[in-house]
């Protein structure tokens, strides 16, 4: 088992989770399977709003792994703010996230979280890029469009900013602006900020159990609008300035 000691935490694993009772036991058990002797870390569940089982599951393998952690939204408020909610209570330098539904693979992250170790200040982003996914057609073919489209427009030059799995520095998302839909942008944000950007193949698979309930552009006029504030944001930043102090 992982310490308690909250000061030697490492790396912070964020799972935003909503009505997803069934498969909570089997993901933690895989995250700790991936991570146990690796690193001192520390899992933490956003309970976004569940209406389920979810929060029960949640406390009663809380009383067995003293290194999970339940935060809960009293009522759903999307994905990204879950995301954000787990990164701001992160005691870890380094964050990890996935989604709760099993189809991102645990075994993953230890290639996401070296990458970020590995490469440095200057390295912001390990993202997953999926390989063989499980996902419907129609899912696919509205992913391929998504994906297309907003490569065209913020040449960010990720093939997929929908995959759960990625890792980066705590200190440099909570220094990226916020807002409903941000966890889509990560890519073209952390590189507006001029970090790197490492990129990892991972194997999708199907979710454990349930049916999806967050979706990749929830509502179609949304996205098109989160895509054009994302274009202005990056056309509109300008150069940190160097600043010297000047003393007597």
């Amino acid at each position: 088992m992982p310490s308690s000691d909250t000061a030697a935490i490492a790396v912070s694993i964020v799972v935003p989770v909503r009505n997803e009772a069934d498969n909570v036991a089997p993901l933690i058990a895989e995250i700790a399977a991936a991570l146990d002797s690796r690193w001192n870390y520390e899992i933490i569940y956003v309970n976004d709003g569940s209406t389920d089982a979810t929060a029960a599951r949640l406390t009663a393998i809380m009383k067995e792994r003293e290194n999970l952690r339940q935060l809960r939204h009293a009522v759903s408020t999307g994905q990204s703010a879950a995301v954000r909610s787990g990164v701001r209570a992160a005691r870890g330098a380094i964050v990890a996230t996935l989604d709760g539904d099993g189809q991102n693979n645990p075994s993953f992250l230890p290639a996401l979280i070296s990458a970020i170790e590995q490469g440095g200040e200057l390295t912001g982003l390990a993202a997953g890029q999926r390989v063989g996914r499980k996902d419907t057609g129609f899912k696919k073919v509205q992913s391929r469009i998504a994906n297309g489209v907003r490569n065209a427009i913020l040449r960010d030059g990720t093939r997929d900013t929908g995959c759960g799995l990625k890792a980066f520095r705590r200190e440099v998302f909570l220094a990226l602006p916020y807002f409903d839909g941000l966890h889509r942008f990560l890519p073209a944000l952390v590189r507006r900020e001029g970090y790197g950007i490492v990129y990892v193949d991972v194997i999708d698979r199907p979710r454990h159990s349930g049916v999806s309930n967050y979706g990749f552009f929830d509502r179609l006029w949304i996205g098109i609008m989160d895509l054009a504030g994302v274009w202005w944001l990056i056309r509109r930043k300008k150069p940190t300035p160097v600043v010297t102090e000047v003393t007597l």
